[in-house]
């Protein structure tokens, strides 16, 4: 009996910790283990905030419109929310969906969404138009990232003023000296000729200046700016950061880059890990939304 009740135990035991299952944890950059509340309470010193994401990934969503509420309440609501998924020429549909003009199937009509959009980030925007908070448009219309991939970054010197608008202030600097920028150049791989690279770079880096610049544009002193992005676009400093660095050194800005792991306990990666202000693990395996 008592060896029938001690396996009884054991199963018990291990049912526990079969269900004591990690679903993401934040780090610092030192490596320690971060709480969302002392999250919140450090972010909420930074004027502007980057949240990198896996695109696909449900917790890294769910985890941005909990940390922008608690951001909400902790800073009186004095948050201003951005994000690549939108693009600069449509920030007038954006604005009517957030003011209730237009509901949510005329503003995916009317507007260049991304397909994850109801899942993803329609949360996001549904909680800004609840709180009456201002949501950015950031990124450059896609066809002329697409039109400087093939032709250039001085091919868009032939847009009209109107086109410019919606484009960072051209000459816009590219430099392999960004952070990532030569990573980009790896995958290209080295047989790849030297003006497809560099086209292929500048389509990425008129990306990220037209989003520094539109965040730079739309800043408040005493807000904090958080800005929604693929982790790639601020990952190690680089991107939107360096961008935004070269203009105004002096704001306080705060990355927090999103990582991947197997290990269950979700302990800081041992390769390929190089650590921003804060640092999201997820397992492998979460949920992808597509």
């Amino acid at each position: 009996m008592k060896n029938i009740f001690i396996a009884m135990l054991l199963i018990i035991c291990s049912m526990v910790n079969a269900q004591n299952l990690k679903s993401f944890q934040f780090y610092n950059q030192k490596g320690n283990a971060v709480t969302t509340e002392k999250l919140v309470k450090e972010l909420a010193e930074y004027d502007v905030v980057f949240f990198g994401e896996n695109h696909n990934s449900s917790i890294n969503h769910w985890l941005q419109l909990k940390i922008a509420q608690a951001l909400f309440e902790k800073k009186n609501g004095q948050i201003i929310l951005g994000a690549e998924m939108f693009e600069r020429d449509n920030q007038s549909q954006l604005n009517q969906y957030l003011e209730g003009k237009i509901d949510a199937k005329t503003f995916k009509d009317s507007a260049r969404l991304w397909n994850n959009f109801t899942t993803d980030y329609k949360p996001l925007l549904d909680f800004a138009k609840d709180k009456k908070l201002k949501f950015i448009a950031t990124n450059i219309p896609r066809k002329y990232a697409s039109q400087t991939a093939k032709e250039g970054l001085e091919s868009l010197n032939k847009l009209s003023e109107k086109e410019k608008s919606y484009i960072a202030q051209l000459p816009i600097k590219v430099t392999l000296e960004t952070p990532g920028y030569p990573e980009m150049k790896t995958m290209m791989g080295e047989h790849a000729e030297g003006t497809k690279v560099m086209n292929f770079i500048s389509a990425q880096a008129v990306k990220d200046a037209t989003m520094a610049e539109s965040i730079l544009k739309n800043f408040e002193s005493g807000k904090t700016f958080i800005h929604y992005n693929g982790n790639f676009h601020s990952k190690e400093f680089g991107g939107i950061y360096w961008y935004i660095k070269q203009k105004n050194p002096n704001l306080r800005m705060a990355v927090i880059s999103v990582f991947e792991s197997e290990d269950s306990e979700l302990k800081v990666p041992e390769k390929e890990y190089i650590p921003t202000d804060f640092n999201l693990i997820i397992p492998a395996d979460m949920t992808k939304t597509y």
